[in-house]
This record gives structure tokens, C-alpha cells and sequence, in this order.
């Protein structure tokens, strides 16, 4: 029977990057760790019109500096420059610029593809290992950790287990985790767009009686588009034909960028908030999209677990107790509860705000937005929530 002090079980973006932030500290403790994950990582990049992408603040950026990886991933990652709020069919707008906050970008964008390239090879294979192609089947808790049954029928044991296998997470249901779900009652409508103008690093969040779209910029003057409608309306979106899409499209979002010239395959994916009611146990930390998963219109999904990760790993390094100490868990859950809490709250509020096409509610979200290109607090407060730099874990 193989002991390992950590097992990662997902080595998705965010269990791959709990890996590298643990392996420089890892290394020097005699720590060994795997990464469990069902579909192997290519060892080419592949550019992919279709590439699905991630929206990384500049928080992501300061720890991906930390990690090492970040010149890797900026080869490939389209600066944010300006943030361009609208409400449409109403006055007011609002606008971020990176200038103004004194950073180089607000954010970046990176196709999943690339950052996951960069991440797996920036891994050190004499303390990170592989199990791959490979999944958990049964987490047995035992005293000093967690015994884990792969789909090859092999064992292993852990001092601690992390689970970062995504929000449907199988085994989270298995060791009896409850979640809680607030479903949107919408669907986010996923593609790539081609404009006849350049974007020049604006991204673009505009607000609609019929939900919010996020059109973010991507390398050769592409856009990812994060459409919100109406389940049976994003439906209808998804299956018209190239030509009605576009024109629905430019109906909504106006010629900002010219003509949208091109679309590519389009991805539907309901939206529905969930909380994961237990983070951490004996021997078990819960990260990802496993803990939180998120609305993705405000784009903090990925940068609260990528924040998540960073803590975990800090936490765990600075302790002298062995990786699956409760205390130790504890201590990471208490620094990033008013993380989450604020973030995710912020999220949701965000998501409610501007999906309403109450009168009353329409107005108010108006004169706030109004306000908020008036009022410099309020721009700094909101900026510094969209760069992922708003509470104490960032600053």
C-alpha cells in the first residue's frame, strides 16, 4: 500500500494549481504528492477558434507570479485594459480603466487549453506525480487520513485528500457533503465571436431586461462571449443558424466593435449558485468549483478558488503539523471565509441586480451605475472586487 502526504483528486486548473503552490515548501519537507485525473493533459498546445477561456484577474496574475508560471501564461493571455459597464435602452455606463487603478491590466483572458499547458508543465515530477487517466471510486476515512480506491482497483492512502472535482462532484455526495443551491433559472450561453473592429483590450459587461452578456477580449481579435438568457430562450439562442444569431446579438449589444462577423460552436451551461456547507474535515479540504461554483457574469469563479488554492497551500506550509490537521484546515477555512463571503456575495447581488427587468430595480441599478463612474470610492471599491485585490487574502 503507497502513502502520499497529499492526494489532489481533480487536476483540473484548480487542482493543478494547489499542486504548484505547494511543490517549492513540498520539496524541501519530504512531502509527496499526487494528482488524480481522468483525462491526461496533452503535451502540445493546440490553438482552437472554439477554445473555451478564462477570465483571470490581477490578483490571478500576482499569484501565478508567485507560482512561476505567469511568463508562460502572459505569452498567451489578452490584457484587460478597460472594463466598459452599460444598461441598455438606459443612460447611464460606467467605466474601469487599468490606467486609473495604476495596474498594467485588469484582468486577462486565457484560453483553458494554454493555462492548463502552463500549469502541468511548470510541475515538478520529484514531487508532484501522476495518476492519469484515473478516478477515485470510494474515500474510506481512516485515523491518520484517507484511504482512496482508484477505478483500477488499487489503493492509496493519504494524510490528506483534496477534493477539486468539479461541482458535481460525485464524492462529495458520497462522504454525505450537503450543498446548497440557489438556481438562476438561466443558462449562459458560451462562444466565440468575431468582430470587423479591433477590441483593443476593452471587455464589455452590458445589461439586458433579458439577462446580462459579458463580451471579453481574446488573442487575435477575438471576443468570448458569456450570453445569459432564459433557459428555453438560451436554447432557442444556441440552435438558430450562424446568421439570426449574430443579428439577435448585435440587436443587443450594439456596434460598440463594428459588425460580429463570425461565431463560433456555442455551449449552453445552466446556472445555478452552490455552497458546499463543510470546507474542511479530518484529512479532507473541499476547493473549487466543489466548494462554490459561481455565476460566471462577474468572473470571480475561478479567481476565488485560484485564491482558495493559494491560502490552502500558505496555510499548510507555515504549519508544523502534517498536511491533514484539523486546526490547520480550520485556520485556511477562517482566513477565507470573508473571501468568500464577500465574493460571493458580491456575485450574486451583481447577478440579481442586473438580470431584474423590475422598474423599480432597472432604475436603481441606472442611477447606481451613474453613481459609480461619479463617485471615485465607489469606482476604486468595485474595481478592486473585478481585480480579484478586495479583501485581505489579495492585499
Amino acid at each position: 500500500m503507497s502513502r502520499v502526504s497529499l492526494a489532489i483528486i481533480g487536476g483540473g486548473l484548480v487542482g493543478a494549481s494547489l499542486a504548484l503552490a505547494l511543490q517549492s515548501g513540498a520539496k524541501a519537507r519530504g512531502w509527496k504528492i499526487v494528482l488524480i485525473e481522468p483525462f491526461a493533459p496533452g503535451n502540445t498546445y493546440q490553438p482552437s477558434y472554439d477554445a473555451r477561456s478564462s477570465a483571470l484577474s490581477y490578483g490571478a496574475r500576482l499569484i501565478y507570479e508567485r507560482m512561476g508560471v505567469w511568463s508562460a501564461i502572459a505569452e498567451r493571455a489578452e490584457p484587460i485594459k478597460d472594463i466598459h459597464v452599460s444598461d441598455r435602452g438606459r443612460f447611464s455606463t460606467a467605466r474601469l480603466s487599468a490606467r486609473e487603478e495604476g495596474v498594467p491590466a485588469l484582468g486577462y483572458v486565457v484560453e483553458n487549453a494554454w493555462l492548463g499547458q502552463c500549469l502541468w508543465k511548470g510541475l515538478d515530477p520529484e514531487v508532484i506525480s501522476w495518476r492519469c487517466p484515473a478516478e477515485v471510486t470510494h474515500m474510506q476515512p481512516m485515523e491518520t487520513g484517507y484511504r482512496l480506491t482508484l477505478n483500477d482497483e488499487t489503493s492509496l492512502d493519504c494524510d490528506l485528500a483534496v477534493l477539486a472535482d468539479g461541482g458535481r462532484s460525485g464524492l462529495r455526495e458520497q462522504l454525505g457533503i450537503n450543498v446548497r443551491k440557489r438556481p438562476y433559472d438561466q443558462s449562459a450561453l458560451i462562444a466565440n465571436i468575431t468582430p470587423s473592429q479591433p477590441h483593443d483590450g476593452m471587455a464589455f459587461e452590458r445589461f439586458t431586461d433579458e439577462g446580462p452578456m459579458a463580451l471579453l477580449p481574446l488573442p487575435d481579435n477575438r471576443c468570448a462571449l458569456v450570453w445569459t438568457r432564459l433557459g428555453m430562450d438560451a436554447k432557442r439562442l444556441a440552435d438558430v443558424d450562424e446568421r439570426s444569431f449574430l443579428r439577435e446579438l448585435q440587436s443587443v449589444f450594439g456596434y460598440r466593435l463594428g459588425t460580429l462577423k463570425q461565431v463560433g460552436a456555442r455551449h449552453l451551461y445552466p446556472l445555478t449558485l452552490v455552497e458546499a456547507d463543510e470546507q474542511v474535515r479530518p484529512h479532507l479540504a473541499v476547493l473549487g468549483n466543489a466548494a462554490h461554483s459561481l455565476h460566471p457574469i462577474a468572473g470571480q469563479g475561478f479567481n476565488l478558488s485560484l485564491r482558495d488554492a493559494q491560502a490552502l497551500a500558505d496555510v499548510l506550509l507555515a504549519s508544523d503539523k502534517t498536511p491533514g490537521d484539523l486546526a490547520t484546515l480550520l485556520s485556511y477555512q477562517q482566513h477565507q471565509m470573508p473571501d468568500q463571503q464577500l465574493t460571493i456575495g458580491f456575485s450574486d447581488q451583481v447577478t440579481r441586480l442586473f438580470g431584474s427587468d423590475q422598474t423599480l430595480v432597472s432604475l436603481g441599478r441606472n442611477l447606481g451605475l451613474l453613481g459609480l463612474d461619479l463617485m471615485p470610492p465607489a469606482k476604486r471599491w468595485f474595481a478592486r472586487q473585478a481585480m480579484g485585490l478586495g479583501t485581505r487574502a489579495d492585499s
